[in-house]
């Protein structure tokens, strides 16, 4: 590092973000399965805003998936898939379901520095593509894209993510092989200081469970998960450490299997339409609240 600096413990290194994701675009649709189920609801979660947008951003797209569903969620709307992955895009235009839900443009971009004019976008989506971010770096830049009332509508993933391995790991050594991911209260702090108005956040919880060790491994790598930290130990794991974390990990256990914790956070925000706006304070309001005032809401 430049000036002997160390790079903070928790920052990723944007270049094995792309390497990872690069690797995995053959494997990510059948690993991905927190991927998929969070999808499937931050697009449900849609039907509870009012917006018609002129242009949507997929930000993280993947393989593609969530921008064919928002393309058939807004016909009229320009959909642009974007990923930092020029692999993971290819494998998009050759999904023959994406050829039936409707035609969806691909651009090549880095969440950090995302490559739309300033208030040009309507819709920005991303689907867990946050935790591979720097977070207040993304959400400026989200902020700086969309227009005034533009929605933020995003998942990422809480600290207790996969908290079984970074146990594991911690018995073993003290380097960070596990990222620590953002609090919900503090990504509602970063999207106030990025200039959002009323976020929305809640938290799920679920647990993967797996036979054995190894199913986990494979699973995170085919996925794109593996250790991104610019503070990351260098080269191969040796033979004894990795069967040290692999005991250590068969200490959680329970009925037979191993279990892997996922803590989704799912939250949306405002563009603030005035600066004035822009300044308002933000409240953290569980989902449940906000459905429960649209449903009174709806004309009956």
């Amino acid at each position: 590092m430049p000036n002997g600096v160390e790079p903070a413990a928790d920052r990723c290194d944007r270049a094995a973000v792309r390497r990872r994701f690069e690797r995995a675009a053959s494997t990510y649709d059948s690993a991905a399965i927190v991927q998929a189920q969070t999808r499937e609801e931050l697009l449900g979660r849609l039907d509870y805003v009012a917006i018609e947008p002129r242009l949507v951003v997929d930000a993280g797209a993947g393989t593609g998936r969530s921008s064919g569903a928002l393309k058939r969620r807004y016909p009229r709307a320009r959909v642009v898939a974007l990923d930092v992955s020029v692999a993971m895009l290819r494998a998009s235009g050759r999904r023959a379901w994406w050829r039936r839900a409707g035609e969806f443009d691909r651009v090549c971009g880095d969440l950090e520095q995302l490559p739309f004019a300033d208030a040009s976008v309507d819709l920005l989506f991303s689907n867990l593509a946050l935790p591979w971010c720097d977070p207040d770096r993304a959400l400026a830049e989200a902020r700086r894209v969309l227009a005034p009332r533009g929605l933020l509508s995003v998942t990422t993933l809480g600290p207790d993510t996969l908290r079984e391995l970074r146990g594991a790991w911690a018995q073993v050594d003290a380097a960070p092989h596990v990222s620590p991911f953002v609090d919900m209260h503090d990504l509602g702090d970063a999207l106030v200081r990025a200039g959002f108005v009323q976020p929305v956040l809640d938290v799920e919880r679920r647990t993967l469970q797996y036979a054995e060790f190894a199913d986990l491994v494979a699973d995170l790598r085919a996925s794109g998960s593996g250790n991104v930290l610019a503070a990351r130990a260098r080269g191969l794991t040796g033979k004894a450490k990795a069967r040290a974390v692999r005991e250590a990990y068969e200490r959680e256990r329970r009925d037979g299997r191993l279990p892997a914790s996922c803590e989704i956070v799912f939250a949306h925000a405002w563009a603030g339409a005035t600066p004035a706006a822009r300044r308002a304070e933000g409240a953290v309001i569980p989902f449940e609240t906000l459905r429960r005032g649209l449903r009174e809401r709806r004309p009956r």
